[in-house]
């Protein structure tokens, strides 16, 4: 059935209304959040709109119009009131980095989805299997940047937190009963310390291109030449740098080095706006590129044999651990925790219990399986 018809939500666009949200947050047991962002239409990604849900209340809040946001910092700080999020990393990730904001106590539903083993881990898939909502997906790629935004793309924004205490207090019922209360707080405490993005730009830029590594030292200095002429481009037209050149058409060029417009043409295919637009500042930094010395490579710490193996043996373990228990692999163990696992000298659980002093649950549940695994060196 399609979502019910809900009382309008409150827009909070100036200080006044910033300061009536706020109070009327205070206190809360928990705070539904989510956050829409331009990334598919901007230089500079940033969050445009900022989502706030509790019981009778739905809040869509434009970071745009308000050039201060410091009240909310006490919100997501705080230890008492829980914030619900779907899928929170993400969303996290650009609060802090576009505002600084810290995370303590938060509730991922899609993590606790994939706790429980589900299959479909959307949100709309999962309000529809809970409550028999249908969510609008139209506008999941929309400009969040624009203003003003449409009415239903309000309603879709809204509607990303409504349902999400409710869903919440289902979860949470069931993570209870099926004794996976402990293993979620250890995944929610962790999102809470993801870093803020540090972008895709500077010096060596170009080794984080696919099939980088298969060129030759003048080849990546074309490429990172033309990186750089890109990202002015980008930067110039306030655009992702996706819009401007594809990362295929800049490996293209950086592969044949062309030096005149017809080469240009031979080496790649570009749109004839692409082609008006750009073939003299690519040739431009071809040129460049051919006078410069590549960057170099970061260094590449390649484990040894031994932590290799260890590797190859956890994973294994994890992945047979996973079938029993009926969820993904990195549900069993992080991939982060397995990594560390697997270079550092475990001997007994002790040292084990170190490691994985933030995952009591794992430990008590797995420690045991982990260190057989790692100590007799065979594979499950």
């Amino acid at each position: 059935m399609e979502a019910p018809i809900l009382p309008a939500p409150i827009w909070v666009s100036t200080s006044l209304a910033l300061d009536k949200m706020v109070a009327r947050l205070d206190g809360q047991s928990a705070v539904a959040v989510d956050t829409e962002s331009n990334s598919l239409f901007a230089y500079q990604e940033q969050v445009c709109l900022i989502q706030f849900s509790i019981p009778g209340y739905d809040f869509l809040l434009d970071p745009l119009a308000l050039p201060d946001l410091s009240l909310l910092a006490p919100v997501f700080a705080d230890h008492d009131t829980q914030k619900v999020f779907h899928a929170a990393e993400y969303d996290i990730i650009c609060l802090k980095r576009d505002y600084d904001f810290k995370f303590n106590n938060i509730f991922d539903t899609m993590q606790a989805v994939r706790i429980l083993g589900r299959k479909e881990v959307g949100l709309g898939n999962v309000l529809e299997a809970e409550f028999g909502i249908q969510l609008e997906k139209r506008y999941q790629r929309a400009n969040w940047g624009e203003r003003p935004l449409s009415a239903a793309m309000l309603s879709y924004a809204r509607l990303d937190t409504h349902y999400l205490l409710a869903l919440r207090d289902r979860l949470s019922a069931e993570l209870e009963e099926r004794g996976l209360t402990a293993l979620a707080r250890e995944d929610f405490a962790r999102l809470t310390q993801v870093s803020a993005s540090n972008g895709e730009n500077g010096p060596g830029s170009c080794w984080r291109i696919a099939g980088s590594r298969d060129l030759n030292a003048r080849q990546c200095a074309v490429l990172q030449a033309l990186l750089e002429y890109r990202d002015q481009q980008a930067q110039r037209f306030n655009l992702p740098h996706f819009k401007v050149l594809s990362n295929q058409i800049l490996m293209d060029i950086a592969s044949s080095c062309p030096q005149t417009a017809d080469d240009l043409g031979q080496a790649t295919k570009l749109s004839a706006r692409q082609r008006d637009r750009h073939t003299n500042g690519l040739l431009r930094a071809v040129r460049l590129g051919m006078q410069s010395s590549p960057p170099p490579k970061p260094v590449n710490h390649r484990p040894n044999d031994q932590t290799l193996e260890r590797m190859e043996i956890l994973r294994e373990w994890r992945k047979s651990t996973a079938k029993e228990w009926k969820v993904e692999s990195d549900v069993i163990l992080p991939r982060e925790t397995l990594e560390t696992i697997a270079s550092s000298r475990v001997k007994n659980l002790k040292d084990l219990e170190t490691i994985m002093g933030s995952q009591p649950f794992r430990f008590e549940n797995f420690g045991p399986q982990i260190l057989r695994a790692i100590t007799e060196g065979k594979k499950p």
